[in-house]
Protein backbone atom coordinates (compact mmCIF):
# COMPACT_ATOMS: atom_id res chain seq x y z
CA UNK A 1 0.00 0.00 0.00
CA UNK A 2 2.86 2.40 0.75
CA UNK A 3 3.84 2.11 -2.91
CA UNK A 4 0.40 3.21 -4.08
CA UNK A 5 0.25 6.02 -1.53
CA UNK A 6 3.54 7.62 -2.54
CA UNK A 7 2.63 7.06 -6.19
CA UNK A 8 -0.41 9.25 -5.51
CA UNK A 9 1.67 11.92 -3.77
CA UNK A 10 0.74 11.04 -0.17
CA UNK A 11 3.27 10.72 2.65
CA UNK A 12 3.63 7.42 4.51
CA UNK A 13 5.40 6.19 7.63
CA UNK A 14 5.80 2.40 7.79
CA UNK A 15 6.29 0.82 11.23
CA UNK A 16 8.02 -2.60 11.23
CA UNK A 17 9.19 -4.56 14.26
CA UNK A 18 11.52 -6.82 12.30
CA UNK A 19 14.75 -5.99 10.57
CA UNK A 20 16.33 -6.31 7.17
CA UNK A 21 15.58 -9.07 4.68
CA UNK A 22 19.07 -8.95 3.20
CA UNK A 23 20.98 -12.20 2.86
CA UNK A 24 20.55 -15.61 1.25
CA UNK A 25 18.26 -17.15 3.87
CA UNK A 26 15.42 -14.95 2.63
CA UNK A 27 16.45 -13.98 -0.89
CA UNK A 28 17.43 -17.47 -2.11
CA UNK A 29 14.18 -19.29 -3.00
CA UNK A 30 15.48 -22.77 -2.18
CA UNK A 31 16.31 -21.64 1.38
CA UNK A 32 12.62 -21.16 2.18
CA UNK A 33 12.65 -23.52 5.16
CA UNK A 34 15.23 -21.42 7.03
CA UNK A 35 13.61 -18.01 7.68
CA UNK A 36 10.34 -19.46 8.99
CA UNK A 37 12.34 -21.24 11.68
CA UNK A 38 14.59 -18.36 12.69
CA UNK A 39 13.68 -16.03 15.57
CA UNK A 40 15.30 -13.22 13.66
CA UNK A 41 12.64 -13.41 10.94
CA UNK A 42 9.67 -15.22 12.50
CA UNK A 43 7.44 -14.38 15.47
CA UNK A 44 7.66 -18.05 16.49
CA UNK A 45 3.97 -18.52 17.19
CA UNK A 46 2.37 -21.92 17.78
CA UNK A 47 -1.18 -23.03 18.34
CA UNK A 48 -2.54 -24.22 21.63
CA UNK A 49 -2.81 -28.02 21.87
CA UNK A 50 -5.23 -29.05 19.11
CA UNK A 51 -7.75 -31.53 20.57
CA UNK A 52 -8.55 -33.19 17.23
CA UNK A 53 -4.86 -33.63 16.32
CA UNK A 54 -3.63 -35.61 19.33
CA UNK A 55 -3.21 -32.36 21.27
CA UNK A 56 -0.25 -31.37 19.13
CA UNK A 57 0.84 -27.73 19.04
CA UNK A 58 1.25 -26.72 15.40
CA UNK A 59 3.67 -24.05 14.23
CA UNK A 60 2.18 -20.79 12.98
CA UNK A 61 5.04 -18.86 11.33
CA UNK A 62 4.47 -15.13 10.74
CA UNK A 63 7.04 -12.81 9.21
CA UNK A 64 8.92 -10.49 11.59
CA UNK A 65 10.92 -8.72 8.89
CA UNK A 66 10.27 -6.18 6.17
CA UNK A 67 7.97 -7.81 3.64
CA UNK A 68 6.18 -9.65 6.44
CA UNK A 69 5.20 -13.23 5.72
CA UNK A 70 5.91 -12.73 2.02
CA UNK A 71 9.58 -12.74 3.06
CA UNK A 72 9.41 -16.16 4.75
CA UNK A 73 6.70 -18.02 2.81
CA UNK A 74 6.98 -20.69 0.12
CA UNK A 75 6.55 -18.11 -2.68
CA UNK A 76 3.70 -20.06 -4.31
CA UNK A 77 1.38 -17.74 -6.22
CA UNK A 78 -2.33 -18.62 -6.26
CA UNK A 79 -5.02 -15.99 -6.76
CA UNK A 80 -7.81 -18.24 -5.51
CA UNK A 81 -10.88 -19.33 -7.43
CA UNK A 82 -13.42 -16.86 -8.80
CA UNK A 83 -16.13 -18.48 -6.66
CA UNK A 84 -14.17 -17.58 -3.52
CA UNK A 85 -14.60 -13.88 -4.10
CA UNK A 86 -18.20 -14.18 -5.23
CA UNK A 87 -18.78 -15.86 -1.87
CA UNK A 88 -17.13 -12.90 -0.13
CA UNK A 89 -19.63 -10.57 -1.77
CA UNK A 90 -22.52 -12.84 -0.78
CA UNK A 91 -21.27 -12.73 2.83
CA UNK A 92 -21.46 -8.93 2.91
CA UNK A 93 -18.16 -7.83 1.33
CA UNK A 94 -19.98 -5.87 -1.36
CA UNK A 95 -17.63 -4.79 -4.14
CA UNK A 96 -15.27 -7.74 -3.61
CA UNK A 97 -16.77 -10.23 -6.07
CA UNK A 98 -14.43 -11.76 -8.64
CA UNK A 99 -15.39 -9.23 -11.27
CA UNK A 100 -14.36 -6.51 -8.79
CA UNK A 101 -11.04 -7.98 -7.65
CA UNK A 102 -9.73 -9.36 -10.96
CA UNK A 103 -8.63 -5.88 -12.13
CA UNK A 104 -6.57 -5.53 -8.93
CA UNK A 105 -4.89 -8.89 -9.45
CA UNK A 106 -3.99 -7.75 -12.94
CA UNK A 107 -2.74 -4.36 -11.69
CA UNK A 108 -0.32 -5.94 -9.26
CA UNK A 109 1.06 -8.62 -11.60
CA UNK A 110 4.04 -8.70 -13.93
CA UNK A 111 3.40 -12.16 -15.32
CA UNK A 112 6.11 -14.16 -17.06
CA UNK A 113 4.12 -17.25 -18.01
CA UNK A 114 5.24 -19.18 -21.08
CA UNK A 115 1.70 -20.41 -21.77
CA UNK A 116 -1.72 -19.67 -20.39
CA UNK A 117 -4.28 -16.88 -20.48
CA UNK A 118 -2.46 -13.57 -21.10
CA UNK A 119 -5.73 -11.62 -21.30
CA UNK A 120 -6.51 -12.69 -17.73
CA UNK A 121 -3.11 -11.66 -16.41
CA UNK A 122 -1.29 -8.44 -15.59
CA UNK A 123 1.92 -7.56 -17.40
CA UNK A 124 3.35 -4.34 -15.95
CA UNK A 125 2.69 -4.49 -12.19
CA UNK A 126 5.35 -4.50 -9.47
CA UNK A 127 4.93 -8.18 -8.47
CA UNK A 128 6.92 -10.51 -10.72
CA UNK A 129 5.42 -14.00 -11.18
CA UNK A 130 7.34 -16.77 -12.91
CA UNK A 131 7.36 -20.52 -13.48
CA UNK A 132 10.18 -22.91 -12.70
CA UNK A 133 12.03 -24.89 -15.36
CA UNK A 134 10.12 -28.15 -14.64
CA UNK A 135 13.20 -30.10 -15.65
CA UNK A 136 12.87 -32.84 -13.02
CA UNK A 137 11.16 -35.95 -14.48
CA UNK A 138 9.09 -36.38 -11.33
CA UNK A 139 7.67 -32.87 -11.71
CA UNK A 140 6.56 -33.65 -15.26
CA UNK A 141 5.25 -37.07 -14.24
CA UNK A 142 2.88 -35.54 -11.70
CA UNK A 143 1.03 -33.51 -14.33
CA UNK A 144 0.95 -36.45 -16.73
CA UNK A 145 -0.36 -38.74 -13.98
CA UNK A 146 -3.16 -36.29 -13.32
CA UNK A 147 -4.08 -36.40 -17.00
CA UNK A 148 -3.94 -40.20 -17.02
CA UNK A 149 -6.26 -40.27 -14.01
CA UNK A 150 -8.87 -38.38 -16.02
CA UNK A 151 -8.35 -34.81 -14.84
CA UNK A 152 -7.85 -31.86 -17.19
CA UNK A 153 -4.49 -30.20 -17.72
CA UNK A 154 -4.72 -26.44 -17.25
CA UNK A 155 -2.29 -24.07 -18.92
CA UNK A 156 -2.90 -21.39 -16.27
CA UNK A 157 -4.65 -22.16 -12.99
CA UNK A 158 -4.57 -18.42 -12.21
CA UNK A 159 -6.38 -17.66 -15.46
CA UNK A 160 -9.66 -18.91 -16.83
CA UNK A 161 -9.41 -22.51 -15.58
CA UNK A 162 -8.11 -23.38 -12.15
CA UNK A 163 -9.32 -26.97 -12.12
CA UNK A 164 -6.75 -29.48 -13.31
CA UNK A 165 -3.01 -30.17 -13.22
CA UNK A 166 -0.26 -27.91 -14.47
CA UNK A 167 2.76 -25.73 -13.78
CA UNK A 168 2.99 -23.91 -10.45
CA UNK A 169 3.70 -20.18 -10.34
CA UNK A 170 5.87 -18.38 -7.82
CA UNK A 171 6.85 -14.89 -6.73
CA UNK A 172 10.40 -15.42 -7.94
CA UNK A 173 12.23 -13.18 -10.39
CA UNK A 174 15.76 -13.50 -11.74
CA UNK A 175 16.54 -16.15 -9.16
CA UNK A 176 15.39 -14.12 -6.13
CA UNK A 177 12.38 -14.15 -3.84
CA UNK A 178 10.12 -11.37 -5.06
CA UNK A 179 8.48 -10.41 -1.76
CA UNK A 180 6.21 -7.48 -1.00
CA UNK A 181 9.36 -5.70 0.23
CA UNK A 182 11.11 -6.11 -3.12
CA UNK A 183 7.99 -5.40 -5.16
CA UNK A 184 6.44 -2.52 -3.23
CA UNK A 185 8.33 -1.26 -0.18
CA UNK A 186 11.78 -0.66 -1.65
CA UNK A 187 10.44 1.37 -4.58
CA UNK A 188 8.33 3.39 -2.12
CA UNK A 189 11.28 4.07 0.17
CA UNK A 190 13.16 5.61 -2.74
CA UNK A 191 10.68 8.48 -2.60
CA UNK A 192 11.14 11.26 -0.06
CA UNK A 193 7.54 10.86 1.09
CA UNK A 194 8.01 7.34 2.52
CA UNK A 195 9.93 6.50 5.70
CA UNK A 196 10.50 3.28 7.64
CA UNK A 197 10.62 3.12 11.44
CA UNK A 198 11.65 0.01 13.38
CA UNK A 199 9.81 -0.66 16.61
CA UNK A 200 7.13 -2.72 18.34
CA UNK A 201 3.61 -1.35 17.91
CA UNK A 202 2.12 -1.64 21.40
CA UNK A 203 -1.33 -0.21 20.68
CA UNK A 204 -3.27 2.18 18.53
CA UNK A 205 -3.85 5.64 19.99
CA UNK A 206 -7.54 6.51 19.84
CA UNK A 207 -8.91 9.88 20.87
CA UNK A 208 -12.61 10.73 20.86
CA UNK A 209 -13.40 7.72 18.73
CA UNK A 210 -10.70 8.35 16.13
CA UNK A 211 -7.36 6.61 15.58
CA UNK A 212 -4.72 9.35 15.67
CA UNK A 213 -1.50 7.40 15.97
CA UNK A 214 0.43 4.38 17.21
CA UNK A 215 2.30 3.82 20.46
CA UNK A 216 5.65 2.33 19.45
CA UNK A 217 8.33 0.86 21.68
CA UNK A 218 11.84 1.45 20.39
CA UNK A 219 15.17 2.25 21.95
CA UNK A 220 13.92 1.13 25.35
CA UNK A 221 11.04 3.60 25.53
CA UNK A 222 7.54 4.06 24.18
CA UNK A 223 6.67 7.01 21.97
CA UNK A 224 3.51 8.00 20.13
CA UNK A 225 3.78 8.46 16.38
CA UNK A 226 0.81 10.52 15.25
CA UNK A 227 -0.90 10.25 11.88
CA UNK A 228 -2.05 13.31 9.96
CA UNK A 229 -4.71 11.41 8.02
CA UNK A 230 -5.34 7.74 8.80
CA UNK A 231 -3.78 4.71 10.48
CA UNK A 232 -3.62 1.56 8.36
CA UNK A 233 -3.09 -1.76 10.12
CA UNK A 234 -1.55 -4.66 8.18
CA UNK A 235 0.12 -6.82 10.81
CA UNK A 236 -1.17 -10.30 9.79
CA UNK A 237 -4.21 -12.31 10.78
CA UNK A 238 -2.54 -13.04 14.12
CA UNK A 239 -1.03 -9.70 15.12
CA UNK A 240 -3.73 -7.45 13.68
CA UNK A 241 -6.51 -8.74 15.96
CA UNK A 242 -4.04 -8.78 18.85
CA UNK A 243 -3.23 -5.11 18.29
CA UNK A 244 -6.90 -4.19 17.91
CA UNK A 245 -7.73 -5.86 21.23
CA UNK A 246 -4.77 -4.28 23.02
CA UNK A 247 -6.16 -0.94 21.80
CA UNK A 248 -9.65 -1.53 23.20
CA UNK A 249 -11.31 -2.80 20.00
CA UNK A 250 -12.76 -6.26 20.34
CA UNK A 251 -15.08 -8.46 22.42
CA UNK A 252 -15.97 -6.34 25.46
CA UNK A 253 -16.01 -9.20 27.97
CA UNK A 254 -12.62 -10.53 26.83
CA UNK A 255 -11.02 -7.08 26.97
CA UNK A 256 -12.44 -6.47 30.45
CA UNK A 257 -10.89 -9.74 31.63
CA UNK A 258 -7.50 -8.24 30.86
CA UNK A 259 -8.22 -4.80 32.30
CA UNK A 260 -8.41 -3.10 28.90
CA UNK A 261 -10.80 -0.19 28.49
CA UNK A 262 -13.37 -1.00 25.81
CA UNK A 263 -13.47 1.67 23.10
CA UNK A 264 -15.37 -0.35 20.48
CA UNK A 265 -17.19 -3.58 21.31
CA UNK A 266 -16.56 -5.70 18.20
CA UNK A 267 -17.16 -9.38 19.08
CA UNK A 268 -15.78 -10.51 15.70
CA UNK A 269 -12.22 -9.43 16.47
CA UNK A 270 -10.12 -12.58 16.77
CA UNK A 271 -12.96 -14.90 15.72
CA UNK A 272 -13.44 -16.77 12.44
CA UNK A 273 -9.82 -18.01 12.33
CA UNK A 274 -9.28 -20.33 9.35
CA UNK A 275 -6.32 -22.15 7.85
CA UNK A 276 -5.39 -24.85 5.36
CA UNK A 277 -4.33 -28.16 6.86
CA UNK A 278 -2.45 -30.67 4.73
CA UNK A 279 -0.88 -34.11 4.80
CA UNK A 280 2.25 -35.10 2.89
CA UNK A 281 1.56 -38.28 0.93
CA UNK A 282 5.13 -39.51 0.48
CA UNK A 283 6.52 -42.16 -1.85
CA UNK A 284 9.97 -43.70 -2.08
CA UNK A 285 11.61 -43.54 -5.51
CA UNK A 286 13.24 -46.58 -7.13
CA UNK A 287 15.43 -44.40 -9.35
CA UNK A 288 17.81 -41.65 -8.14
CA UNK A 289 15.91 -38.80 -9.75
CA UNK A 290 14.72 -36.83 -6.71
CA UNK A 291 16.45 -33.95 -4.96
CA UNK A 292 17.68 -36.26 -2.21
CA UNK A 293 21.18 -36.39 -3.69
CA UNK A 294 21.55 -32.73 -2.69
CA UNK A 295 20.21 -33.28 0.86
CA UNK A 296 23.62 -33.10 2.53
CA UNK A 297 26.12 -30.44 3.54
CA UNK A 298 28.14 -30.66 0.34
CA UNK A 299 25.07 -30.64 -1.93
CA UNK A 300 23.48 -27.71 -0.15
CA UNK A 301 26.80 -25.87 -0.16
CA UNK A 302 27.20 -26.27 -3.92
CA UNK A 303 23.63 -25.10 -4.55
CA UNK A 304 24.17 -22.09 -2.32
CA UNK A 305 27.48 -21.18 -3.93
CA UNK A 306 26.01 -21.34 -7.43
CA UNK A 307 23.13 -19.13 -6.35
CA UNK A 308 25.40 -16.57 -4.67
CA UNK A 309 27.56 -16.32 -7.78
CA UNK A 310 24.95 -16.52 -10.54
CA UNK A 311 21.43 -16.41 -9.00
CA UNK A 312 20.72 -19.61 -10.94
CA UNK A 313 20.51 -23.36 -10.46
CA UNK A 314 18.45 -25.27 -7.90
CA UNK A 315 18.83 -22.41 -5.43
CA UNK A 316 16.79 -20.15 -7.72
CA UNK A 317 13.61 -22.24 -7.32
CA UNK A 318 11.30 -23.13 -4.45
CA UNK A 319 11.04 -26.59 -6.14
CA UNK A 320 7.23 -26.45 -6.09
CA UNK A 321 6.89 -26.55 -9.87
CA UNK A 322 3.77 -28.62 -10.55
CA UNK A 323 0.39 -28.63 -8.88
CA UNK A 324 -3.21 -29.73 -9.08
CA UNK A 325 -6.63 -28.41 -8.13
CA UNK A 326 -9.45 -30.97 -8.10
CA UNK A 327 -12.87 -31.59 -6.61
CA UNK A 328 -13.13 -34.29 -3.96
CA UNK A 329 -16.50 -35.53 -5.22
CA UNK A 330 -19.29 -34.82 -7.68
CA UNK A 331 -21.68 -32.06 -6.65
CA UNK A 332 -18.96 -29.55 -5.78
CA UNK A 333 -18.77 -26.80 -8.36
CA UNK A 334 -15.10 -25.84 -7.99
CA UNK A 335 -11.97 -27.45 -6.54
CA UNK A 336 -11.81 -28.12 -2.82
CA UNK A 337 -8.47 -29.97 -2.85
CA UNK A 338 -5.05 -28.58 -3.76
CA UNK A 339 -1.82 -30.47 -4.49
CA UNK A 340 1.69 -29.11 -4.02
CA UNK A 341 4.09 -31.58 -5.64
CA UNK A 342 7.71 -31.78 -4.46
CA UNK A 343 10.41 -34.06 -5.92
CA UNK A 344 11.71 -34.87 -2.43
CA UNK A 345 10.17 -36.55 0.61
CA UNK A 346 10.64 -33.92 3.30
CA UNK A 347 8.68 -31.83 5.75
CA UNK A 348 7.76 -28.33 4.60
CA UNK A 349 9.89 -26.81 7.34
CA UNK A 350 12.88 -28.84 6.14
CA UNK A 351 13.47 -30.50 9.50
CA UNK A 352 12.93 -34.12 8.51
CA UNK A 353 13.70 -35.87 5.23
CA UNK A 354 13.04 -39.51 4.42
CA UNK A 355 16.19 -41.56 3.96
CA UNK A 356 16.70 -42.16 0.28
CA UNK A 357 15.10 -40.84 -2.87
CA UNK A 358 11.42 -40.00 -2.80
CA UNK A 359 8.70 -37.51 -3.66
CA UNK A 360 5.50 -36.19 -2.14
CA UNK A 361 2.26 -34.34 -2.72
CA UNK A 362 0.80 -32.05 -0.08
CA UNK A 363 -2.98 -32.44 -0.03
CA UNK A 364 -5.76 -31.12 2.16
CA UNK A 365 -9.20 -29.47 2.19
CA UNK A 366 -9.29 -25.93 0.81
CA UNK A 367 -12.50 -24.75 2.48
CA UNK A 368 -12.47 -26.22 5.95
CA UNK A 369 -15.60 -25.60 7.96
CA UNK A 370 -13.65 -25.58 11.22
CA UNK A 371 -13.21 -22.19 12.90
CA UNK A 372 -10.83 -21.02 15.57
CA UNK A 373 -9.81 -17.86 17.40
CA UNK A 374 -7.01 -15.50 18.37
CA UNK A 375 -7.32 -14.07 21.88
CA UNK A 376 -5.09 -12.18 24.30
CA UNK A 377 -2.95 -14.02 26.79
CA UNK A 378 -2.50 -10.80 28.74
CA UNK A 379 -2.47 -7.05 28.23
CA UNK A 380 1.31 -7.15 27.73
CA UNK A 381 2.08 -6.28 24.08
CA UNK A 382 5.20 -8.44 24.17
CA UNK A 383 3.36 -11.62 25.10
CA UNK A 384 2.22 -13.96 22.30
CA UNK A 385 -1.53 -14.28 21.78
CA UNK A 386 -3.52 -17.46 22.34
CA UNK A 387 -4.04 -19.17 18.97
CA UNK A 388 -6.67 -21.91 18.74
CA UNK A 389 -7.32 -23.14 15.21
CA UNK A 390 -9.70 -25.89 16.33
CA UNK A 391 -8.53 -27.94 13.34
CA UNK A 392 -10.72 -30.83 12.14
CA UNK A 393 -13.58 -29.91 14.47
CA UNK A 394 -16.13 -30.29 11.64
CA UNK A 395 -17.00 -33.76 10.36
CA UNK A 396 -16.95 -32.65 6.72
CA UNK A 397 -13.22 -31.93 7.02
CA UNK A 398 -12.55 -35.61 7.77
CA UNK A 399 -14.56 -36.74 4.76
CA UNK A 400 -12.71 -34.38 2.41
CA UNK A 401 -9.31 -35.20 3.88
CA UNK A 402 -9.78 -38.96 3.48
CA UNK A 403 -10.89 -38.43 -0.11
CA UNK A 404 -7.82 -36.30 -0.75
CA UNK A 405 -5.44 -39.01 0.48
CA UNK A 406 -7.14 -41.72 -1.56
CA UNK A 407 -7.21 -39.59 -4.70
CA UNK A 408 -3.51 -38.81 -4.27
CA UNK A 409 -2.72 -42.51 -4.09
CA UNK A 410 -4.69 -43.04 -7.28
CA UNK A 411 -2.64 -40.37 -9.04
CA UNK A 412 0.64 -41.91 -7.85
CA UNK A 413 -0.52 -45.29 -9.19
CA UNK A 414 -0.78 -44.02 -12.78
CA UNK A 415 1.59 -45.25 -15.53
CA UNK A 416 3.52 -41.96 -15.49
CA UNK A 417 4.96 -42.88 -12.07
CA UNK A 418 5.60 -46.55 -12.85
CA UNK A 419 9.32 -45.95 -13.61
CA UNK A 420 9.81 -44.09 -10.34
CA UNK A 421 7.36 -45.05 -7.58
CA UNK A 422 8.39 -47.43 -4.83
CA UNK A 423 6.66 -48.06 -1.53
CA UNK A 424 4.46 -45.50 0.19
CA UNK A 425 6.28 -43.87 3.08
CA UNK A 426 3.41 -41.86 4.56
CA UNK A 427 0.70 -42.62 5.56
CA UNK A 428 1.95 -46.12 4.57
CA UNK A 429 0.29 -48.98 2.72
CA UNK A 430 -1.17 -50.33 5.98
CA UNK A 431 -3.43 -47.25 6.33
CA UNK A 432 -6.51 -48.19 4.29
CA UNK A 433 -9.64 -47.87 6.42
CA UNK A 434 -11.28 -44.60 7.41
CA UNK A 435 -10.03 -45.17 10.96
CA UNK A 436 -6.46 -45.72 9.69
CA UNK A 437 -6.51 -42.53 7.64
CA UNK A 438 -8.04 -40.56 10.50
CA UNK A 439 -5.23 -41.74 12.76
CA UNK A 440 -2.65 -40.63 10.17
CA UNK A 441 -4.30 -37.22 9.90
CA UNK A 442 -4.31 -36.77 13.67
CA UNK A 443 -0.64 -37.71 13.87
CA UNK A 444 0.85 -36.16 10.73
CA UNK A 445 -1.31 -33.31 9.37
CA UNK A 446 0.47 -29.97 9.33
CA UNK A 447 -0.57 -26.38 8.75
CA UNK A 448 0.05 -24.96 5.28
CA UNK A 449 0.62 -21.64 7.10
CA UNK A 450 -2.41 -19.82 5.67
CA UNK A 451 -4.18 -18.27 8.70
CA UNK A 452 -6.84 -15.69 7.89
CA UNK A 453 -10.30 -14.33 8.70
CA UNK A 454 -9.81 -12.96 12.22
CA UNK A 455 -11.27 -9.50 11.48
CA UNK A 456 -13.61 -10.27 8.67
CA UNK A 457 -15.13 -7.85 6.23
CA UNK A 458 -18.90 -7.39 6.07
CA UNK A 459 -21.81 -5.02 6.26
CA UNK A 460 -21.61 -2.33 8.92
CA UNK A 461 -24.80 -3.65 10.55
CA UNK A 462 -23.31 -7.16 10.86
CA UNK A 463 -22.36 -7.55 14.54
CA UNK A 464 -19.54 -10.00 13.70
CA UNK A 465 -17.98 -7.87 10.96
CA UNK A 466 -14.87 -5.91 11.94
CA UNK A 467 -14.27 -3.89 8.77
CA UNK A 468 -16.68 -2.62 6.15
CA UNK A 469 -16.21 -3.12 2.39
CA UNK A 470 -14.00 -0.02 2.26
CA UNK A 471 -11.67 -1.62 4.87
CA UNK A 472 -12.71 0.86 7.59
CA UNK A 473 -12.70 -0.59 11.10
CA UNK A 474 -16.30 -0.38 12.29
CA UNK A 475 -16.72 1.75 15.39
CA UNK A 476 -13.47 3.73 15.06
CA UNK A 477 -12.82 6.58 12.65
CA UNK A 478 -9.52 7.01 10.83
CA UNK A 479 -8.55 3.33 11.06
CA UNK A 480 -8.25 0.83 8.21
CA UNK A 481 -7.29 -2.82 8.15
CA UNK A 482 -5.81 -4.44 5.04
CA UNK A 483 -4.39 -7.94 5.34
CA UNK A 484 -5.62 -11.54 5.33
CA UNK A 485 -7.49 -11.01 8.58
CA UNK A 486 -10.31 -9.32 6.61
CA UNK A 487 -11.07 -12.43 4.50
CA UNK A 488 -14.67 -13.48 5.17
CA UNK A 489 -13.77 -17.00 3.99
CA UNK A 490 -10.43 -18.60 3.20
CA UNK A 491 -9.56 -18.68 -0.49
CA UNK A 492 -8.71 -21.70 -2.59
CA UNK A 493 -4.92 -21.95 -2.45
CA UNK A 494 -1.97 -20.10 -0.95
CA UNK A 495 -2.82 -16.71 0.52
CA UNK A 496 0.01 -14.39 -0.51
CA UNK A 497 -1.66 -13.32 -3.77
CA UNK A 498 -5.11 -12.47 -2.35
CA UNK A 499 -3.49 -10.74 0.63
CA UNK A 500 -1.54 -8.43 -1.69
CA UNK A 501 -4.71 -7.90 -3.73
CA UNK A 502 -6.47 -6.71 -0.56
CA UNK A 503 -3.72 -4.13 -0.09
CA UNK A 504 -4.03 -2.98 -3.70
CA UNK A 505 -7.79 -2.50 -3.48
CA UNK A 506 -7.67 -0.99 0.00
CA UNK A 507 -5.21 1.63 -1.28
CA UNK A 508 -7.82 2.93 -3.72
CA UNK A 509 -10.44 3.08 -0.97
CA UNK A 510 -8.08 4.97 1.35
CA UNK A 511 -7.06 7.39 -1.39
CA UNK A 512 -10.72 8.05 -2.22
CA UNK A 513 -10.37 6.77 -5.76
CA UNK A 514 -13.11 5.12 -7.77
CA UNK A 515 -12.63 1.35 -7.94
CA UNK A 516 -11.10 -0.04 -11.10
CA UNK A 517 -13.76 -0.96 -13.69
CA UNK A 518 -15.20 -4.41 -13.08
CA UNK A 519 -14.12 -7.25 -15.37
CA UNK A 520 -16.55 -9.43 -17.28
CA UNK A 521 -14.31 -12.50 -17.57
CA UNK A 522 -16.15 -15.76 -16.93
CA UNK A 523 -14.15 -18.57 -15.29
CA UNK A 524 -14.32 -22.19 -16.40
CA UNK A 525 -16.51 -24.50 -14.33
CA UNK A 526 -16.66 -28.19 -15.13
CA UNK A 527 -19.83 -28.62 -17.21
CA UNK A 528 -20.73 -31.88 -15.43
CA UNK A 529 -19.75 -30.89 -11.90
CA UNK A 530 -23.11 -31.95 -10.50
CA UNK A 531 -22.69 -35.57 -11.58
CA UNK A 532 -18.95 -36.08 -12.19
CA UNK A 533 -15.92 -35.78 -9.93
CA UNK A 534 -13.57 -35.36 -12.90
Amino acid sequence: MAYRFVEAGASVLVIEHGGTDAGPFIQMPAALSFPMNMKRYDWGYASEPEPHLNNRRLACPRGKVIGGSSSINGMVYVRGHARDFDTWAEMGAVGWAYSDVLPYFKRMECWHGDEGDPDWRGHDGPLHISRGPRDNPLTRAFVEAGRQAGYPVTADYNGRQQEGFGAFEATIWKGRRWSAANAYLRPALKRQTCDLVHGLAEKLVIEEGRAVGVAVRRGGRTEVIRARREVVLAASSINSPKLLMLSGIGPARHLAEHGITVLADRPGVGRNLQDHLELYVQMSAIRPVSLYKYWNIIGKGLIGAQWVLTKSGLGASNQFQSCGFIRSRAGIDYPDLQFHFLPLAVRYDGKTAARGHGFQAHVGPMRSRSRGSVTLRSADPVEAPVIRFNYMSHEDDWTEFRAGIRLTREIFSQPAFEPYAGAEIQPGAHAQTDADLDAAIREHAESAYHPCGTARMGRRDDPMAVVDPETRVIGVDGLRLADSSVFPQITNGNLNAPSIMVGEKAADHILGRDPLPAANSRPWIHPDWRTAQR
